[in-house]
């Protein structure tokens, strides 16, 4: 091509739109190719900026005649590049050395060429094929300078007309000049492909190239060469146009609502297509980032909508993507009826016929009218939905845009369409009516939180348990389950064991005691200290909960100190403190996250003297080092349930840094302790801390929790038999029922037929294994991502390709409502799950209790995927 695309930009572009642009919809037949040429060619010649809005009206067919839209195309992937020689001079430039001393081949005519950018195939010399993507000459200065001139109209416009200042036209327009300024930046577009890179490690049909990281310079980006049909071209790829657009759809708000860090340009030039369907990404130069709050926004406004919740949807969209909110207030009852008004319109009337367009520009208008505007950021995820629509609905014209977008938008429901639930309704009225019926019942006198009415996983269709043996459960209507729930944790040797059982018996008959001194509850605490190298002694209480309450008041207490220290996604019990950050809410950069409160309720001092650090952060320990004058301890997960595995570098450099300040080190062994190994985590990564907290186990079913460790910090809270003193110098800490005989019998009973037959762990792992293998094989076969997390009993399923990494990006790839109907799946196969991410195997399970799990989960899947909870 020899049209010269960087002239000035000033009357050419109004003589373009001035030709065309009042018949946007309906120029006269005989003028529409004509037109199409003529436009093209203004936009070249007015230069990168304008061929970006080219490239966008390229996807609208739906908003421009079909002639422009396809001439358009050109630019997305076909525009004026550099001829050969100043593209060898741009390369020599950029390496400071010779083509041939870095490249074996070098394609000299590109295989693409954007607006701002071309493309070229090359070989280096070790023989791998790659992609070098080079800045045009001229282009940035060109940027530049149309920017400059830009930015003074602008600033013109902003004193003489009131809408520019009224909607922030600088601020916006800076806003705009750093992402085009930033597309000539092959420095930063290297960073933000490899970020999308590592999301999308292992998804079955998203590819990234990867980047060459020694050949990035300012001006030029060489990256892996991948091979793939174009995106105007996908009527060549060997799947159906309506299942690219749903990966397509799904990619894109995948990278939106989970990733956090979307491409800003998904036009058909910047997407490739493989034979077989697999989506290729290319071209990074604008990207859309979301915060935490942000992703947060996005999702509970648009589920507000689901559920048509209108008031609430109006109340979440001004709170997290209206700017000039203040003006609202005078005419608050007025704007929300007109915005109720458009989101029904919208989202209920006219939601088989979406169309993002004119959502966006309907509340655009709204918000005009009362004197508010969009976000920055919310206006940047309309332009990714504009393109991603556009695009779609050329691969796909019948596409029900936001029916696939329920997979995010509601991501914490099971529901993907009306016809399963209606199917789960009919089949649970017939498999569980008695469990259902109690349902009912319950719900006229019992809050149920931690079973029913579960804090944002609530049971639909939860059962009601008549009677439990071994790794089994039955339910009042008779029907029996093989039992993964475990109580949460509490049977690691299943239900009615006999050791359990005689304990309690006998403990009954000879009478429960609490608050007096007994036996029972000095053996418990024996069995706890000499499993622990590092406890000296052990205080006991009723609750995993209260052993982190307890744990934390006595470190303050002993160093007084008020500070604590906690890790991002480790849940310490439902106490204020030990839900801080611990949940689905996260907040600040990934790698230095804000504390938030867990639940509401919580005490916002509580919230705001805690420290949050990321578990296998080495680097971000030296902070406890800089803050150790303010800090009472640290409590850590050392086997966090998300990953079931432990990080023994991380660990030992925690337990480094406590020691070297003093600050106490408190591992929550309230999940592993006593269920991984006799003692816990610690005992197999070698690593002692100050205190640990339990639970569960060491109560064999009866409600029990403990903290043992140093002798320093427990008699923290033991009598100095001076009150003064006491109450100066010393905790408190209580319970009527804490070291009951019952319980302190059943724990006790429990621990030692553990201690005795600690092969139990051994065989328990080999089950675990075995029944992990099971599921990798049935989701491989199915085509499913899935990441199925397993040790020593305890399993952690995500429904993601994103492997196991910091807490909140494995909370963020995971669909939420594959993980909750899977459960209910699993029910009517005959195995209980809880709708929770983790579960697990008891002592008891047989091998029959595994091969009927094992077949129960390969159903599952099967019916699921043919359900649409998968996009294939």
């Amino acid at each position: 091509m020899t049209r010269n695309p960087f002239k000035s930009a000033g009357t050419i572009l109004g003589h373009a739109f001035g030709y065309g642009a009042s018949r946007l919809r309906s120029p006269r037949e005989s003028l529409r190719a004509e037109e199409a040429e003529r436009l093209l060619d203004c936009l070249v010649e007015a230069g990168p900026i304008y061929m970006k809005l080219g490239q966008l009206l390229a996807t609208r067919s739906d908003l421009v005649p079909v002639e422009w839209a396809d001439k358009l195309r050109t630019l997305q992937d076909d525009a004026p590049h550099m001829d050969a020689a100043t593209t060898r001079a741009v390369v020599t430039r950029e390496l400071r050395a010779p083509m041939n001393s870095v490249f074996r081949e070098f394609d000299l005519a590109p295989v693409a060429s954007g607006s701002v950018a071309q493309v070229h195939r090359a070989r280096l010399l070790d023989g791998q094929e790659v992609a070098v993507k080079l800045v045009k000459e001229g282009v940035a200065e060109h940027i530049d300078q149309n920017l400059r001139l830009m930015g003074r109209g602008i600033r013109l416009a902003d004193k003489v007309l009131p809408v520019v200042a009224e909607s922030d036209g600088i601020r916006r327009f800076a806003e705009v000049s750093a992402l085009f300024r930033s597309q000539a930046d092959m420095l930063q577009e290297a960073v933000r492909q490899k970020a999308v890179y590592r999301n999308f490690g292992g998804h079955p049909y998203v590819r990234v190239p990867r980047v060459v990281p020694d050949l990035v310079t300012p001006r030029m980006l060489t990256m892996e060469f991948m091979e793939g049909i174009r995106g105007n071209s996908a009527h060549e790829v060997r799947l159906p146009g309506a299942q690219l657009a749903r990966r397509l759809q799904d990619t894109i708000y995948t990278m939106l609502y989970m990733h956090g860090l979307s491409h800003g340009d998904p036009h058909p030039g910047n997407i490739l297509f493989s034979q077989d369907g697999a989506l290729i990404l290319l071209d990074y130069g604008i990207t859309v980032e979301l915060t935490e709050d942000e992703k947060w926004g996005l999702s509970s406004f648009y589920y507000a909508c689901t559920r048509k919740e209108w008031d609430i949807a109006v109340d979440r969209f001004t709170a997290h993507f209206v700017t000039g909110a203040e003006n609202l207030r005078a005419r608050w009852e007025e704007y929300r009826g007109e915005l109720v008004a458009t989101l029904e319109r919208h989202f209920d009337t006219l939601s088989n016929r979406w169309s993002t367009i004119s959502y966006f520009r309907d509340v655009r208008d709204i918000l005009h009218r009362y004197g508010a505007r969009y976000t920055t950021s919310f206006t940047k995820v309309e332009l990714v939905f504009l393109s991603c629509e556009g695009f779609a609905t050329q691969l796909d014209p019948d596409i029900n845009i936001w029916d696939n977008a329920r997979k995010f938008t509601d991501r914490f429901s099971p529901y993907m369409s009306k016809a399963v639930r209606e199917r789960f309704d009919l089949q649970f009225r017939k498999q569980i009516p008695g469990s259902l019926d109690m349902r009912d019942r319950a719900d006229k006198s019992l809050v149920a939180p931690t079973h029913i009415h579960r804090y944002f996983f609530p049971s639909t269709y939860p059962i009601f348990v008549k009677d439990a043996l071994a790794g089994r459960i039955r339910d009042v209507d008779g029907n029996e389950y093989v039992d993964l729930s475990g109580g949460y944790g509490p049977h690691i040797l299943g239900y009615s064991h006999p050791v359990v059982n005689e304990a309690i018996t006998s403990g009954v008959a000879s009478g429960l005691v609490n608050g007096i001194g007994n036996q029972p509850e000095i053996e418990l605490a024996e069995l706890l200290v000499d499993a622990f190298p590092s406890a000296d002694k052990a205080l006991l209480c009723n609750s995993g909960t209260e052993s982190v309450l307890l744990a934390i008041r006595l470190c303050r207490a002993s160093r007084k100190r008020r500070t604590v220290v906690k890790f991002e996604g480790h849940y310490h019990g439902f106490s204020d403190q030990g839900m801080v950050s611990s949940w689905f809410r996260f907040t600040g950069d990934k790698h230095a996250p804000q504390p938030i409160a867990g639940t509401l309720g919580s005490d916002p001092n509580v919230v705001q003297n805690t420290v949050v650090l990321q578990y296998g952060d080495i680097a971000a320990l030296e902070q406890l080092r800089e803050r150790a004058d303010e800090l009472a301890c640290v409590i850590c997960e050392p086997m966090p349930s998300s990953t079931t595995t432990f990080d023994l570098d991380f660990l030992t450099a925690l337990r480094a840094v406590c020691t070297d300040t003093g600050v106490p080190l408190v591992f929550d062994e309230v999940v592993t302790g006593f269920r991984v190994a006799y003692g816990g985590a610690q005992t197999l990564a070698g690593i002692e801390p100050d205190l640990t907290c339990l639970g569960k186990v060491i109560g064999g079913g009866l409600p029990c929790g403990a903290v043992a460790g140093r002798a320093e910090l427990i008699e923290t809270c033991r009598s100095s038999e001076d009150p003064f003193r006491d109450y100066e110098q010393k905790a408190f800490a209580g319970g009527t029922l804490s070291g009951n005989s019952l319980t302190c019998r059943a724990g006790t009973a429990v621990l030692t037929h553990l201690r005795e037959n600690q092969h139990l762990y051994e065989e328990l792992d080999a089950k675990t294994q075995w029944l992990r293998r099971e599921f990798v094989e049935s989701t491989g076969k199915h085509g499913i991502s899935c990441r199925i997390n397993a040790q020593r009993s305890i399993f952690s399923l995500n429904f993601s390709h994103r492997s196991a990494g910091i807490y909140r990006e494995r909370m963020a790839g995971s669909n939420f409502k594959a993980t909750i109907a899977l459960a209910y799946y699993m029910r009517q196969h005959g195995v209980y799950m809880p709708e929770l991410h983790s579960f697990l195997l008891s002592v008891a399970h047989t091998d029959e209790d595994l091969a009927a799990t094992s077949k129960a989960f390969d159903l599952s899947v099967a019916d699921m995927a043919n359900d649409g909870f998968f996009v294939t």
